[in-house]
């Protein structure tokens, strides 16, 4: 017989060790944000809006981080690991209006094509995203099998 005591102690346990999980993920993903932009801040003269946008997806970035932790050990972490994977995708889509990137500045005009570069990163953001449907599908057919004693 288990104890309700137990119970709340062994949860709480597991929500506290979640907790430091998400904060070091949280902590490092924002350190690794504050060093990326020192270089990136250059451009945020050049690229009207950069410092908005950038802050933007680091937010939201941030938020799955700390969801997707909280919902480890259940499927859910796989919904969240997959909402992770399509959101880069579809801001990275619609930030760089779907590969090219021009800016004027002055009377000189430059556009960049970065549709190579948005088909290479979006196949491997969908290889990421069939990697975590498989896991979930693996998931659920092991939480599925009776277990052998």
């Amino acid at each position: 017989m288990v104890k309700a005591g137990n119970n709340s102690k062994s949860f709480a346990k597991t929500v506290a060790v979640k907790a430091v999980k998400a904060a070091a993920k949280g902590a490092i993903f924002y350190l690794a944000y504050l060093v990326a932009w020192t270089f990136i801040s250059p451009l945020s003269d050049l690229v009207p809006g950069l410092q908005q946008t950038i802050e933007a997806f680091v937010m939201v970035y941030f938020v799955l981080i700390i969801v997707g932790e909280f919902a480890s050990g259940s499927i859910f972490q796989y919904f969240f690991s997959a909402a992770k994977i399509l959101f880069v995708i579809g801001y990275m889509m619609y930030t760089l209006n779907g590969g090219v990137f021009g800016i004027t500045i002055e009377n000189v005009s430059l556009m960049v094509d970065l549709r190579l570069f948005m088909l290479i990163a979006v196949v491997l953001g969908l290889l990421g995203l069939a990697k975590t449907m498989l896991q979930a599908v693996s998931y659920m057919s092991e939480k599925a099998e009776p277990k052998l004693v």
